[in-house]
């Protein structure tokens, strides 16, 4: 995908070096928002997550990236594990869980990814690993931080929608 017709995101691999401090900006709202008075465990419809659970999901993104880099910093084009973003919302009761810590959570995710990201050297950065979805491909370094960007502003433009 270069670009999300849903939020407008186009998958610019120049703009690498800036995702780590935009990625930080995005969690900084999503933050915000979970320590405002908006209905945060409300679903607008079945199968549609609420904003609390769209956090949570976020927040499990950044530290699953985090590992998939340090793995791909490790071990020659590695295949990545798929999330289980859906199971997880489930094992992991999401929208039961408490608006601060998953506030602090979010904060702390993403300044693990972000200094991980922050120590690639232009090597690193062209590191590869192997995407399962929607099919495998190789992708870079650089490809996983945007993509991680792209993760972070869509899911926010979920929840700012929701609560409009």
């Amino acid at each position: 995908m270069d670009h999300c017709s849903e939020c407008g995101f186009t998958y610019d691999l120049t703009e690498y070096p800036a995702a780590a401090q935009a990625i930080s900006a995005g969690v900084a709202d999503f933050a915000e928002i979970l320590r405002s008075d908006a209905k945060l465990r409300d679903r607008p419809s079945p199968g549609v997550w609420s904003p609390l659970e769209y956090a949570c999901h976020v927040r499990d993104v950044l530290l699953v990236q985090r590992e998939r880099v340090l793995l791909a910093l490790r071990t020659e084009t590695p295949d990545c594990v798929p999330m289980g973003r859906d199971d997880r919302a489930e094992h992991e009761g999401y929208n039961e869980q408490d608006f601060e810590a998953v506030a602090r959570q979010l904060s702390d995710s993403a300044l693990l990814f972000r200094t991980v990201l922050d120590r690639l050297d232009e090597a690193s950065w062209r590191r590869t690993l192997i995407y399962t979805y929607p099919g495998p491909m190789e992708k870079s370094l650089k490809w996983v931080a945007v993509h991680t960007l792209h993760e972070v502003r869509h899911h926010l433009m979920d929840v700012r929608r929701q609560l409009a």
